[in-house]
């Protein structure tokens, strides 16, 4: 089966648009309410854009074809599952560029994974692999040649992540840690965030921009915007800071159960480290931003992945004097060096055990129990 599909995606479409054999003739605009998309969108019209790493489509259609018409500012990178629950492989990569219509499934497709006995109902799952850095995508319509059906809602469970390289997956779709990024090995989808909302069955908003600092970003890029500015907007919006951007209203998405917090690394890049009273204002006026969204009884749960990071963090949990937050360290030695992907960031088995580490953190903060599902 996994040969099938990767023929299909060479075959059937190419990174591109490719025309069905049967013709569609429904169009329906992307902000049809039967459409679930989760992660921070905005609606203009019938259009619908988003740029976050992670943000999902899900789609219920009948019939045979479904396309989808679509603008990217940039190259971005899909994960794409039909008929099926996503997982930690997806049916195929889609990579949307410009103005284009792609075809995501039709009667070729089913064929080769059912044979004759094709179901009259089918789902289509999207996943942003790669981060807003990457480009800001806009959907304009979904071409099918049978009405659309309500997709699946967004689920019960729901975890927002704020991070920055970790939680977009940078690297995690190589095993040489000596290779540079690609957008293409770039994968939301086999990062600790994704691997721990599959665990529990769980939607994620995920709110992450490489390179992203609390109150210093690597190598001192974008001075004066870091992830405490970011997080109140819409759009990630690459490394440019625009004035003006919208700004994000929580009350148009359903509230997560929990947050969690994984920044600090780039603040200590390049051999440097900021100042103390500075990360911990700008720490600070993370939580607060979260618990002003949420409500002050909102669990909150922050993760240091660097030894030298963690004092300053549990330093600003502390001062920070809010209710339900917590704080925890994640050791350079949770996963071998031989772990490593592009630039030296984790490999999918690296994440692995890092989403091994903060399960049982999200299961207190939650009350969801833990159980005996693998951590794929």
């Amino acid at each position: 089966m996994k040969k099938i599909l990767t023929i299909l995606l060479c075959t059937l479409l190419s990174f591109g648009a490719m025309a069905s054999k049967k013709s569609a003739v429904i169009t329906t605009p992307a902000s049809d309410s039967r459409i679930t998309y989760v992660g921070r969108t905005q609606v203009s019209g019938e259009d619908v854009s988003f740029d976050w790493t992670g943000t999902t489509i899900r789609i219920a259609f009948q019939g045979d074809d479904l396309s989808v018409v679509l603008s990217d500012t940039g190259k971005d990178y899909f994960n794409v599952w039909i008929d099926r629950e996503p997982d930690e492989e997806a049916d195929f990569v889609a990579r949307f560029s410009g103005d284009t219509t792609v075809t995501l499934c039709n009667r070729d497709f089913l064929r080769a994974r059912y044979g004759k006995k094709i179901p009259a109902v089918h789902t289509a799952v999207l996943g942003k692999r790669t981060e807003g850095e990457q480009g800001k995508v806009t959907v304009h319509s979904w071409i099918s040649s049978a009405p659309l059906l309500q997709a699946e809602p967004i689920r019960e469970r729901l975890i927002e992540f704020i991070g920055d390289s970790y939680t977009c997956g940078f690297g995690s779709e190589n095993s040489v840690a000596t290779d540079p990024f690609k957008p293409e090995t770039e994968n939301e989808n086999k990062a600790f965030g994704a691997i721990v909302a599959r665990y529990f069955g769980a939607d994620a908003f995920v709110i992450a921009h490489s390179g992203m600092g609390v109150n210093r970003n690597y190598n001192d890029k974008l001075r004066g915007y870091t992830m405490a500015d970011r997080y109140l907007n819409v759009f990630d919006n690459g490394f440019d800071k625009v004035e003006g951007a919208p700004l994000w209203n929580p009350a148009s998405a359903p509230k997560p159960d929990v947050t969690v917090i994984n920044l600090g690394a780039n603040d200590f890049s390049t051999g440097r480290q900021p100042q103390y009273p500075l990360f911990r204002n700008d720490y600070i006026r993370i939580l607060k931003a979260v618990k002003d969204f949420y409500g002050e009884d909102h669990p909150v749960i922050c993760i240091s992945s660097h030894v030298n990071n963690y004092p300053y963090i549990r330093d600003a949990v502390e001062a920070a004097g809010l209710k339900r937050v917590c704080c925890y360290g994640v050791g350079d030695g949770t996963f071998d060096p031989s772990e490593r992907g592009a630039a030296s960031h984790p490999s999918y088995s690296a994440h692995r055990k890092l989403a091994y580490c903060l399960i049982p953190y999200i299961a207190t903060a939650t009350g969801w129990p833990l159980t005996d599902k693998e951590v794929r």
